[in-house]
């Protein structure tokens, strides 16, 4: 009796040691990244868009830097975008410092910061169906000329515009909508007179409301004085909708 109870003791005991070892080698085990996985996370988390260790005063130089984000936008090879808490604390602290004005369309196909590869504080964006110049989106444009600096302002439209749409179609628009197309219906009226049809005229009115746009915020004595000394650049673009492209106009 006492043998079998020993030997019964012993199977219980052999068993206990195999099931808690079975127990401990099915737990999941912490993992301790080496140090060149911490790195990569790192390296790829905190990168930003580009470092610029001074402003840009130069049109030419803002506006080169347009065309080469819509270049990467283009081709799908975007740089990375710090959007992290200290990007955005540095940025409230030290103000800031965007390198372009741009004023476009309200269409959700249109974001600027993204059709130009920028980050946060990069641009001074201001968007409106129909990309027009009304007294509030001139004063945007001033504040962005004479208290941020910017040295560009690019009125960016688009292909197919809904606005210029509504605006070539006719009929009574609803609400303050009428606001947008009397901005609109001089390019319209001036289209009329080249006899285009279809898509060419429609397209042609969107070039032209662009154009007017320009000229609208041309007139501002806030930006005359910076246009005569040639500190700011006022430039027409249009962006194409299926070929993510945006061109110069003029």
């Amino acid at each position: 009796m006492k043998r079998k109870s020993s030997y019964i003791v012993l199977v219980l005991f052999n068993l206990a040691i195999l099931l808690n070892g079975c127990h401990q080698s099915s737990l999941p085990q912490p993992v301790t990244p080496s140090v060149d996985q911490n790195s990569q996370v790192q390296q790829t988390s905190a990168m930003p868009v580009y470092q610029r260790k001074e402003m840009i005063t130069s049109p030419a130089e803002a506006l080169q830097l347009l065309l080469n984000g819509n270049q990467r936008f283009k081709s799908g090879k975007v740089l990375n975008k710090d959007f992290s808490a200290d990007k955005r604390s540095d940025l409230l602290q030290k103000g800031q410092h965007p390198f372009a004005a741009i004023i476009s369309c309200s269409d959700s196909r249109v974001p600027p910061e993204l059709l130009f590869d920028q980050a946060l504080g990069d641009l001074f964006v201001i968007r409106v169906a129909g990309n027009v110049i009304t007294p509030a989106e001139l004063g945007s444009v001033e504040y962005a000329v004479d208290h941020l600096k910017v040295p560009l302002v690019l009125v960016l439209g688009h292909e197919g515009c809904g606005a210029v749409t509504a605006a070539v179609e006719g009929g009574e628009a609803k609400g303050s909508l009428s606001a947008v197309i009397d901005k609109i219906t001089p390019s319209v009226h001036t289209a009329t007179s080249y006899g285009l049809k279809g898509n060419i005229f429609l397209e042609t009115c969107v070039d032209l409301n662009i154009h007017n746009s320009v000229l609208d915020i041309q007139k501002s004595p806030v930006i005359k004085e910076y246009l005569n000394t040639k500190q700011i650049q006022i430039v027409g673009a249009k962006y194409d909708l299926d070929q993510g492209k945006v061109s110069i106009l003029n």
